[in-house]
């Protein structure tokens, strides 16, 4: 009876942190039940990589300028409605896929734009909120334990998304999901009513964060590995996926490679959120991301199926150990800069700035590439330069110093 009034005695204590999680959760669903699957519906439809590079394009650059509007909406107003809005904007980009069809393949970068948004506005509030609500001493725990979330939305959300497509005829089963997605958004909507509203005050002081870099070699450098962590994402965000679907040729083998991935990921999630201590900190990013890096060299050469499932088991140890510390590092970067109180909104949106910097280079160099070389040939060499990137962080990352 006591461990169960300790139980709840700790729920209550620290309901915004798990609310925030909650809403954390079904984000994660929604997106392992569609997010791959959103990239193959486009590649089917219109068979273009050009088509695919600038619906990436899209989200890509519209996210930054997301972050942008909706800091400024934070500051002035209330980082909740901001949550309310990124949510509602990846609803509507859902509904607008469910009743315009085919029209939609016709505007990919208005498309990709809405995602860019809903994206932009969700992130700048959830990490906001996850760096106002954490404390140093919980950073490491609720990114382990977001993580391990992420990995049972992986495990459950893409193989039933790969069945349910694959045994419906035409693009019906891609509908179904589609309409599951934004049901699961709905829900996050409703949760977050349940927030601490939280307020700020002052100018929109982004410029002067941006000059920080300047003076704080700590947020020169974390600013640095951000846009790395993006010019890997930016291209290996949809390219892996449309490897499987045309090596398979059929959506099940995306669900097989996601329920993979994810058991693999929770797994490791597990681990680094119990084990993982600060003074690891480096060393586990360093490994992290050389292994991040090894494994693009596995689908490069000789592509295979069997190939590409060992890549998505690699990349599930690599990105948490490689995480886990490197988002808790990040976070107590900021906490200990200049006027981090005052401005912690203007650095969680330039740290989006340049990972969205390093995601959009990315994809234009995918579209150089193919556009002026023969795309068999041109990606996996592209791959071999993008794919690097998590692998430069430690070298930026490994010249900062916190105070304890």
């Amino acid at each position: 009876m006591n461990k169960w009034k300790r139980m709840v005695a700790h729920v209550r204590t620290h309901r915004q942190l798990f609310l925030l999680l909650a809403i954390g959760g079904l984000y994660s669903l929604s997106i392992a039940l569609s997010n791959t699957f959103v990239n193959v519906y486009v590649w089917k439809k219109v068979n273009s990589f050009q088509a695919l590079g600038v619906y990436n394009l899209a989200i890509v650059t519209w996210q930054p300028l997301a972050f942008i509007v909706a800091g400024q909406i934070a500051k002035k107003i209330d980082r909740v409605i901001v949550l309310r809005m990124g949510v509602t904007f990846l609803a509507f980009f859902f509904l607008v896929v469910l009743f315009s069809g085919d029209r939609a393949m016709n505007h990919l970068f208005l498309l990709g734009g809405l995602l860019g948004i809903g994206y932009g506005f969700y992130w700048l509030a959830f990490n906001v909120l996850t760096f106002e609500i954490t404390e140093p001493n919980t950073r490491d725990l609720f990114n382990g334990l977001l993580g391990a979330m992420t990995s049972v939305a992986g495990m459950i959300g893409p193989p039933l998304s790969g069945w349910v497509i694959a045994s419906s005829e035409k693009f019906t089963g891609y509908m179904v999901i589609f309409l599951a997605s934004l049901c699961l958004f709905i829900a996050a909507v409703i949760c977050s009513f349940f927030l601490q509203r939280r307020r700020s005050a002052g100018q929109f002081a982004l410029r002067s964060v941006y000059d920080e870099r300047k003076k704080n070699k700590n947020w020169r450098m974390i600013t640095n590995a951000h846009f790395f962590q993006g010019f890997r994402e930016g291209t290996f965000v949809f390219i892996v996926s449309i490897f499987l679907f045309m090596a398979t040729g059929t959506e099940k083998s995306l669900g097989v490679f996601g329920f993979v991935n994810a058991v693999v990921s929770f797994m490791t999630y597990s681990f680094a959120s119990k084990w993982m201590k600060r003074q690891w900190r480096l060393r586990a990013i360093l490994f992290g991301g050389v292994l991040l890096y090894a494994s693009v060299f596995l689908i490069i050469f000789d592509l295979s199926y069997v190939k590409l499932i060992i890549y998505g088991a690699l990349i599930a140890i690599g990105y948490p150990i490689l995480l886990v510390p490197y988002l808790s590092l990040t976070f107590d970067v900021i906490g200990q800069s200049n006027h981090a109180k005052e401005w912690r909104i203007e650095y969680i949106v330039m740290r989006e700035l340049f990972l969205n910097g390093g995601r959009a280079t990315s994809v234009l160099l995918f579209l150089l590439a193919i556009t002026l070389f023969d795309a068999k040939e041109a990606i996996p060499s592209l791959m071999l330069i993008v794919g690097a990137g998590h692998f430069i962080i430690y070298f930026f990352v490994r010249r900062i110093r916190l105070s304890m």
